[in-house]
């Protein structure tokens, strides 16, 4: 008796993990042009939301949206014409990468450094693997990997995006495409393009 007791003072004592939950609340990105540039407003919220330091995240944006840029009191400033689009999806690729876990689904994970190698370890179900840093720009990739506005390809929806959307991967590039659920063999119309990320819309 005093064995089931101490067990279920411990149970109770224990938080509740749960599976496949989603304790995220970003904010949606607010994009503001300037001039040249366009600002990502809101930067330092977003980077809050994600339990990540606002300059990891600004130096990501540039990377992904192939662009320069600068940050300047929480708020993200990138050279070129930008949508509140490109930056969400900036944000989203992002937490995939340097924020969910991979085995649980869950954001409660932190970044560590072991032996040079940055390390995603989750706090959650003790889950941990190397991160992969983006490397390189658009100009980079190879022609066989190249998506173009306007054109139609077939691809795999492999994910799904933090607002429902189905993602799929072509070379370097993720794609977006509304309306697609993980697990789709689909045709798709490529409606715009930033850095290497790619809006699409499915061929009907």
């Amino acid at each position: 008796m005093e064995y089931e007791a101490s067990l279920d003072r411990a149970l109770e004592a224990t938080p509740d993990i749960q599976s496949g939950g989603d304790r995220l609340s970003v904010p949606d990105a607010a994009a503001q042009p300037d001039g040249a540039f366009t600002r990502f407003n809101n930067l330092e919220a977003v980077a809050n939301a994600l339990n990540r330091s606002t300059d990891h995240l600004h130096r990501f944006v540039q990377r992904t949206l192939a662009t320069s840029g600068k940050l300047e009191a929480g708020v993200g400033r990138y050279n070129g014409e930008f949508a509140a689009r490109d930056f969400e999806a900036a944000v989203e690729e992002y937490t995939e990468e340097y924020v969910r876990c991979s085995e649980c689904g869950l954001p409660d994970t932190r970044l560590v450094q072991e032996d040079r190698t940055t390390m995603l370890r989750c706090d959650a179900c003790g889950a941990f693997r190397p991160v992969q840093k983006k490397s390189g720009s658009a100009s980079t990739r190879q022609q066989t990997d190249d998506v173009e506005t306007g054109e139609t390809y077939t691809v795999e929806v492999t994910d799904t995006g933090r607002k429902g959307d189905g993602v799929a991967h072509r070379g370097d590039y993720t794609i977006f495409v509304p309306g697609a659920t993980e697990g789709d063999v689909v045709d798709i119309v490529i409606e715009d393009t930033s850095g290497d990320l790619a809006f699409s819309r499915l061929v009907e």
